[in-house]
């Protein structure tokens, strides 16, 4: 089965899919071994991991290619970030090839001007309603495997209005797509109301210190959401963490200590040295005798 043939199985059973974000190989196969049926690339951790602000500044070759790699690294099916299209039609539809080429199992567009910026920062921008359905159209219409997972993202609710983010994901359903992502909530009775007035499957965005409230996982399924996705999950632990061990190695000077670390062969080991290591062999003659 393909990735998306597993993705969209995931979504006919009727629980809720949880996808931690993941911007690189590490944090992939990290969130594969703590048992989570599918994975998420984070636009942002994919930016910030390129040394740049989640304000749409890297291309469609940069996050497709990404993708392809995270995609390649686990087994899991890899719903993908892939900003505004990267331009109108036409570049939707190349978008589109390209994730599905690299084996992702879905993607989401938004309805945001290019460059877009975070779903939750202030000052987005919104393409016209129709613009952004057009799209969704082309997006539909560009997959070559019908299982592939077409998301539709609005982040209407922080510049027109929740009824125009409604509004605009159903909209978007109507034109095909098969989930409905409306960004941004920032009440608890949003959060609630969403799946209710949205005509179809619905993603929930948990980010960390953003504008929708906190919420339990068990909490977003029994409100309907049919996936939720947890981009700065482990972008945010892997700062905190990492400008603590760097803070402490700058005032003690003493770099972490190797008590009760796991051995080099053992971290490696989790990213398939033994497999690898098998091949070093395995192909040689045998002696000549």
């Amino acid at each position: 089965m393909t990735a998306a043939g597993k993705l969209r199985g995931m979504l006919r059973t009727g629980g809720m899919v949880r996808a931690p974000g993941v911007y690189d190989g590490i944090t992939a196969k990290l969130a594969e071994q703590a048992g989570f049926p599918a994975l998420y690339m984070t636009g942002a951790g994919t930016s910030m991991a390129r040394g740049f602000p989640d304000f749409g500044l890297l291309t469609l070759t940069e996050m497709a290619g990404n993708a392809g790699m995270i995609a390649r690294a686990t087994n899991l099916p890899l719903i993908a970030d892939a900003d505004t299209g990267y331009g109108n039609e036409l570049n939707v539809t190349r978008t589109v090839q390209e994730y599905e080429r690299g084996g992702v199992a879905g993607l989401h567009i938004e309805d945001q001007v290019a460059p877009k910026r975070c779903g939750h920062l202030d000052g987005k921008e919104l393409v016209p309603r129709e613009e952004f359905v057009a799209k969704i159209r082309a997006a539909v219409a560009a997959r070559r495997d019908p299982d592939f997972v077409i998301i539709a993202r609005t982040d209407a609710r922080g510049v027109t209005g929740l009824d125009d983010a409604v509004a605009r994901a159903n909209a978007a359903l109507e034109a095909g797509a098969d989930v409905a992502f409306v960004e941004a909530a920032a009440t608890m009775e949003e959060v609630e109301a969403i799946p209710r007035r949205v005509r179809g499957p619905c993603l929930l965005n948990i980010v960390v210190a953003g504008k929708t409230p906190d919420i339990g996982l068990g909490e977003a399924e029994a409100m309907g959401y049919r996936i939720a996705i947890m981009p700065s999950l482990l972008l945010s632990t892997v700062m905190n963490a990492c400008d603590a061990v760097l803070k402490t190695v700058r005032e003690t000077d003493r770099p972490t200590s190797s008590a009760g670390q796991a051995p080099v062969s053992a971290r490696f080991a989790r990213f398939g040295a033994d497999e690898w290591g098998a091949l070093r062999t395995r192909f040689r003659a045998e002696p000549v005798a």
